[in-house]
This record gives C-alpha cells, sequence and structure tokens, in this order.
C-alpha cells in the first residue's frame, strides 16, 4: 500500500503540521488549495518538498470554509460544488505546471470527504466535477464494502479511482469510520500498528465489534500533525515498505 497524508494546511503565520518532517516517509501528498487551509505560498513550497521527495501530487480541495478549516457540512448546488472544486484543483495544478509538476488525483477535504461518502448527490457531483476537468484526475475516496458500486460510478464517467484505508482510525461494522465522539474512535499505537499489519497482510481490518471486514485500498491515510504522529509514520513505513 501507498501511503499518504494531508499536507500544505499551513495558512499565513499560522502552522499545521509537521511537512517537512513527514514528506520523505510518505508516496502521495494530499496539499490544500486554499478553502481549509493552505495560501500561495504554502502551496509552492509544499510542492517544492514534494519534488525534492520524489512524492506523488493530489489536490486537496475542500468546501469554502476557512474559518473552521472545511471541518463544517456545507449546502452548495452541484453547480457551485463542481465551481469550487475547478478553482481550487486548477490553483495547484496551475502552481504545480508552473513548477514543471503534475497534479496526479484528488482526495477532497474534512467534510465534504465524508459529504462525498455519506451523500450520492454530493459523490456525483465531486465525481462530475473531476471528470469534467481539462484533463480527468482519479478521486480518491474511502474504501468501504461499497467500493465496486463507486468504482461503477466513477467508470460511467471514465473516471479512475483510488480506494483508502485510514491507519488510526476504528471501524464500525458497515465499513465507516467510527465518529470521534465516541471512545475507542482513534486506536492506540499499538492497534494501529497492528491494524495496518491487517490490511497490508489480510486485506481486512476487524471493527469495533470484533468482525472481520474485508477492505481493498490503495493507499493508506497516515497523519502528521505531532512529533508522535511523525514517528508513527516512520513505523508504519517499515510495515508497509517502500521509500
Amino acid at each position: 500500500m501507498l501511503l499518504n497524508c494531508d499536507l500544505g494546511e499551513s495558512y499565513g503565520s499560522w502552522t499545521m503540521g509537521l511537512d517537512d518532517e513527514v514528506m520523505p516517509h510518505i508516496d502521495q501528498a494530499n496539499i490544500a488549495c486554499g478553502f481549509h487551509g493552505g495560501d500561495p505560498l504554502t502551496m509552492r513550497n509544499t510542492l517544492t518538498l514534494a519534488a525534492t521527495h520524489g512524492v506523488s501530487i493530489g489536490a486537496h480541495p475542500a468546501y469554502p470554509d476557512l474559518v473552521g478549516f472545511g471541518r463544517r457540512s456545507m449546502t452548495l448546488t452541484s453547480d457551485e460544488l463542481i465551481a469550487a472544486l475547478h478553482y481550487q484543483v486548477a490553483a495547484l495544478d496551475g502552481m504545480a505546471a508552473s513548477a514543471g509538476l503534475t497534479v496526479d488525483y484528488v482526495k477532497p477535504h474534512g467534510a465534504l470527504y465524508n459529504d462525498m461518502m455519506s451523500k450520492a448527490e454530493v459523490r456525483a457531483a465531486v465525481m462530475e466535477a473531476l471528470a469534467a476537468y481539462h484533463r480527468p484526475l482519479p478521486l480518491m475516496l474511502q474504501a468501504t464494502p461499497e467500493a465496486h458500486t463507486h468504482r461503477n460510478e466513477a467508470a460511467v464517467l471514465g473516471l479512475e479511482v483510488l480506494l483508502e484505508a485510514f491507519a488510526d482510525r476504528c471501524y464500525d461494522d458497515d465499513g465507516k469510520l467510527l465518529s470521534r465522539r465516541l471512545p475507542g474512535a482513534v486506536h492506540s499505537r499499538d492497534k494501529m500498528l497492528a491494524q495496518v499489519a491487517q490490511l497490508q497482510n489480510q486485506g481486512s481490518v476487524t471493527t469495533i465489534s470484533g468482525h472481520t471486514l474485508p477492505l481493498a485500498a490503495d493507499t493508506l491515510c497516515v497523519h502528521g500533525d505531532n512529533p508522535e504522529g511523525v514517528q508513527a509514520i516512520r513505523e508504519i513505513r517499515a510495515l508497509v515498505g517502500g521509500k
């Protein structure tokens, strides 16, 4: 499995994440596009950092919610959402092209990601936006038991998908991430590493109730917001190999 991480989310004098420490250990960088975090200089610097370490570049667009860090669900029309996605992806894509780089995929952020997974109309708008971009880009979305359906939805539009699992999050029996408001939603270090090993070796996770849930993931989401997270990424890298 590849490792992906949300990066480039600093804004002005506000610093988010340990991008310099994370980038050497990952395969895919999901770079914020200015709507929830990130600014032009941060975007440019993160692109340069990704290029230095040979990391694939992904656009990480969000709802227009800078104050809420993109974590609040918003009601946008399909046309509004498509336009917002094109605006953000084009910004990163243009900056990447100016540096001789290429954006390889798109992963929505925060509430937009969650809405995409739970609401068919939001997912349809996201897929339509990427399929209608001047060069269609693969969409990264959560690996769930409905992955076959999501692949078929994308295929109708000629769109590729990348399925991701989560290293440190607990799953419910339906394949959804357990709400952070519930106990046990975020794994301890040992449980996280055990889940990564299970995904790598068996293609499954153990749910909150102890059931084995098959998940075919192309990429694994990791987090480098603090020193403990960076150390966890190093340990996960050692488990999955590569780099």
